[in-house]
């Protein structure tokens, strides 16, 4: 699968309302075929900045997502709520999914 992490400097202006602002690029995103998650969470200790994980299915699933309509119109709707560009870390990783945590095991 296609593993990445993104970091996203929101303007303090729209932080409080990013979620809703990059609303229907996430649920877009997550309807598609080859979308295992696509999930965001707000950093504890900067709320302007959020964490986008997400995750396809293989090569082809990020390839359609780069075209995707809803891709091209979050090219245009999100950088001017944004500070700064969007850091990434955008990896291969030979698994279909969540491993468990097994130094933290609940029994």
């Amino acid at each position: 699968m296609i593993f990445i992490t993104a970091k996203f400097q929101v303007l303090p202006e729209h932080a409080d309302r990013w979620p809703e602002i990059a609303g229907e690029f996430t649920r877009a995103t997550r309807a598609e075929p080859g979308c295992l998650w696509f999930d965001w969470s707000r950093s504890l200790d900067d709320p302007t900045e959020y964490v986008l994980v997400e995750a396809f299915r293989d090569d082809e699933a990020g390839a359609a997502h780069v075209r995707s309509a809803h891709f091209r119109a979050a090219q245009e709707k999100l950088p001017p709520h944004l500070a700064r560009t969007p850091r990434i870390v955008n990896t291969t990783v030979d698994q279909e999914g969540w491993s468990e945590l097994g130094e933290m095991a609940v029994e």
